[in-house]
């Protein structure tokens, strides 16, 4: 036991069923995002699950920091991201477009973001406009 470490039965028997290591390969990722949703799903934890999901959340981001590259998406592309990520419909974003056929136009790649388009997304979902331009 480690000075200053608490050493409680149950967190002693999360390590035993689900011994925390580095994640190295797919399958490993997948095993402890699993372990991660059954204890979200239960709900309210106690201060020993919360620290067993705090160690096991921070092996999956050292994981996905090394082995993802999230792709740098822009534009229309964006757009659409965030519509999905907000679960939004194109009836959401009038008052950014003025119509919703508009929405649907700039979506489907017939009409281009405007400059005026671009500063009211960014305030919308507060990010800077410089997200729906590439960067190079």
């Amino acid at each position: 036991m480690t000075l200053g470490t608490p050493n409680t039965n149950t967190y002693i028997e999360l390590l035993t069923n689900f011994p925390p290591r580095p994640i190295t390969a797919e399958s490993e990722l997948l095993a402890t995002q699993k372990v991660i949703d059954l204890l979200i799903d239960k709900g309210e934890l106690t201060p020993d699950e919360q620290d067993y999901l705090n160690v096991l959340g921070t092996l999956v981001y050292e994981y996905e920091e090394r082995h993802k590259l999230i792709p740098d998406i822009h534009g229309v592309e964006l757009l659409k991201a965030l519509i999905d990520e907000f679960s939004l419909r194109e009836k959401d974003l009038v008052s950014i477009f003025q119509t919703e056929s508009i929405v649907s136009e700039v979506l489907s790649g017939q009409r281009n973001l405007t400059v005026n388009h671009i500063q009211q997304l960014a305030k919308f979902f507060h990010i800077s406009p410089a997200t729906f331009f590439e960067s190079k």
